[in-house]
Formats: structure tokens, C-alpha cells, sequence
């Protein structure tokens, strides 16, 4: 029990990680006059979940069900909870505050402060919540259906990818998108923030079979696999389409392997791990590419490798997943359709309420700032800062 819990301990720690990672990876690829802005966002999401958790989120999400559809407030303020539980709170926590920080991909360089903060507790409550209940609460409607999700191919990854697609069509382009080309500002900190990501995935996997087993050791190095063989599939296609291998492009291949295969990170073995990834890098390639070119400005591509590739994994999971549970390769036929049937439920559910969520702040309290102020950067209108001296 105690290396078991110390086994978690650990394993949340790389998991929190991921949250600063995920800031440097985002910083790194914005414009200079923005670079503190977009990295104290991946913080605040943090900090907001980190409260939210405590008082209503660990209840709503693994407390007794009504109807399969959300928790109680059984365990509001974590009354009700042993002190036994905590480090388990601990570590889902930090999956809910690597969700939220994955969805500013969509509004970098043009959110309200304010609004962000009022957007992150109504989207933690309502949309976050419901679907982490309906996966990872034994009773849940998903769950219930049979769908397998080791660590949040649907709860964290395509959940935050389809919900940065809807807050991105409602907030709309930054001024000057597709008229300007909006260069990264720092290469080699967003190349830091990836590898950082990769390190911290190990906790988000490995840690996700909440016990220092033998599940735990497949979950990291099919997660490692994934990672490398994603990295080759989009240098691949990269090579062939445009002759040259972008080093960004490289990251975004190991994220999209990393995302591709955390639904199934403790079902599948490594050597399927290889065909999970690479098509996922390739995949994730072109869903940026297609974004790219229908005008849509879902800032640093949390939808085309979050969103696109937790799809392709929640997929790939029912079809390769042969430990502790069968896939179509084992013979199962219908675990591709459960795993199916959830994602898009998952999906519509976190595009639709991110959507009405988002409107509802646009037409009150306004989600973006002044022309001026996003013209002038965020960093010195909001923070009173420069990244770079």
C-alpha cells in the first residue's frame, strides 16, 4: 500500500509538470508580446482547478451517480473523503488542470483575463466533470457501455481538443490572421516544453494504473513507443509534402503519438503502440494542415493533435487492446463500436456546452480584449511585462 501510494505521489508530481510544460511549449510559439501572457494562463488553469477540485470537481466526478450523468455533492469539500483517498484526488486533479491548460491553445494573444477565469470554473463544472463521471466513475454511462480510456484519450485530450475548436469559433481570429504571418518567438523554449510533456506523460500513463505493477510498466514504454513512432510518421510526411522536417513539426509528432496512445496506454502492447503513433503523427499533419487552410484560428493546434488524434487512440484502443481487455485483433468486434459510439458521444457533448459556455461569456462580459491591447501584446497591457528585455 505504501509504495503503491508513493508510486502515485510521484506520478502526480510528473503529471503537474505537464502544466508548466504545457506553458513553455504554448510560449514558445506565440509572438514575443505575449510570451508571459500565454504561460500565466497554463498557471492560472492550475490554480483554479486546483480550488475547484477541492470544493465541487472530485465530488461531481467520482461520487455516487445520478442516472450515470454526474456525481453529488457527497464529497463537497472533499468531506466524506479518507485521508487514504487524497493522493488519488491529488493525481486526478492534476489531469483536470492539464485539460484546461491544453484548451488556451485557442485563445492565446485576444482572452480576457477575467474571462478566462469565470470561462475555466463553468467549463471545469460542466463540461469536464460530466465527462470524466461518465468514463471514470464505475457507474457511469460510458463506463457502463464498456469504454476503455486508461488515462483520457476522451477525458483530457479529445475532450480539450474539440472544446478549443468551439471557444476558437466564438472568440474568433486575431487581428491580422491570414493577412500576417505570426512567427514563434522562441523555438527552442517550445522544443523544451514538448520533451518536458514527454517526461511528464510517463506519470500521466503509467501512473494512471494506480499501482507500481506490471500494467504500469506497459503504460510507459507503449507510451514511449507511441511518442517515438508519432515523431517519425509526421517527419515523414513533412519530408515528402514540403521536403524539409520542422523541428515544431517533430514535437507536435511525439505529442500527437503521446495523445494517441494514452487510451490505451495500459491495454495495448508496445508493438502496437509503433502503429498507434506513427499513423497518428501522420494524421495530426494533415488535420493542421486542413485547419489551416479553412481560416480557422485554433491558435496552436490543441484540436488538430489533442482533439484529432484522442479520436484516432479512443479507436485504435478498440481494435489493439489485448491485456486485460480484447479488441477486435482478440476477436472483439464490438469494442471499435463502444469506443466509437463514446467518442462522439464525448465529443459532441464537450463542443456543444463549450460552445453555448463560450457564447454566454461573449455576449456578457466579453471574452476578448481591446484591439489596442491585443495590438500591443498582452504581456505589457495585462501584466505589465516583457518576456524579453
Amino acid at each position: 500500500m505504501n509504495g503503491d501510494n508513493l508510486f502515485i505521489i510521484i506520478s502526480t508530481a510528473l503529471v503537474m509538470l505537464m502544466v508548466p510544460a504545457i506553458g513553455l511549449l504554448y510560449g514558445g510559439m506565440v509572438r514575443r508580446k505575449n510570451v508571459i501572457s500565454v504561460i500565466s494562463l497554463s498557471i492560472i488553469a492550475l490554480a483554479v482547478t486546483s480550488i475547484q477540485w477541492i470544493i465541487i470537481g472530485y465530488s461531481l466526478v467520482f461520487s455516487e451517480t445520478f442516472l450515470g450523468l454526474l456525481g453529488s455533492l457527497k464529497y463537497f469539500g472533499l468531506n466524506n473523503v479518507s485521508l487514504e483517498e487524497y493522493s488519488y484526488v491529488a493525481f486526478q486533479l492534476m489531469f483536470a488542470a492539464v485539460t484546461l491548460a491544453l484548451i488556451t491553445s485557442a485563445v492565446v494573444e485576444r482572452i480576457k483575463l477575467s474571462s478566462f477565469l469565470l470561462f475555466s470554473a463553468l467549463w471545469l463544472t460542466f463540461v469536464y466533470a460530466p465527462i470524466a463521471h461518465w468514463v471514470w466513475n464505475e457507474n457511469g454511462i460510458l463506463a457502463k457501455l464498456g469504454m476503455l480510456d486508461f488515462a483520457g484519450g476522451l477525458v483530457v485530450h479529445a475532450n480539450a481538443g474539440f472544446a478549443a475548436l468551439a471557444l476558437a469559433l466564438v472568440i474568433g481570429r486575431r487581428y491580422g490572421f491570414l493577412s500576417y504571418t505570426f512567427l514563434p518567438n522562441n523555438i527552442p523554449m517550445a522544443i523544451v516544453g514538448g520533451m518536458l510533456l514527454w517526461f511528464g506523460w510517463f506519470g500521466f500513463n503509467a501512473g494512471s494504473a494506480l499501482e507500481a505493477n506490471y500494467i504500469a510498466s506497459n503504460a510507459l514504454l507503449s507510451t514511449n513507443t507511441a511518442a517515438a513512432a508519432g515523431a517519425l510518421g509526421w517527419m515523414l510526411v513533412n519530408w515528402l509534402k514540403e521536403g524539409k522536417v520542422s523541428s515544431l513539426g517533430i514535437i507536435s509528432g511525439i505529442i500527437a503519438g503521446l495523445v494517441a496512445i494514452t487510451p490505451g496506454a495500459g491495454y495495448v502492447k508496445p508493438i502496437f503502440a509503433i502503429i498507434i503513433g506513427f499513423i497518428s503523427g501522420i494524421i495530426c499533419y494533415y488535420a493542421m494542415n486542413y485547419r489551416i487552410k479553412r481560416g480557422i484560428d485554433e491558435s496552436l493546434d490543441c484540436f488538430s493533435i489533442h482533439g484529432i488524434a484522442g479520436v484516432w487512440g479512443a479507436i485504435a484502443t478498440g481494435i489493439f487492446a489485448s491485456i486485460n481487455s480484447s479488441g477486435l485483433i482478440l476477436g472483439n468486434y464490438t469494442q471499435p463500436v463502444i469506443q466509437l459510439i463514446g467518442t462522439i458521444i464525448g465529443i459532441t457533448y464537450s463542443f456543444v456546452v463549450t460552445y453555448v459556455i463560450a457564447y454566454f461569456l461573449h455576449r456578457t462580459i466579453g471574452l476578448r480584449v481591446k484591439r489596442e491591447e491585443e495590438y500591443v501584446g498582452l504581456d505589457i497591457a495585462k501584466h505589465g511585462e516583457q518576456a524579453y528585455g
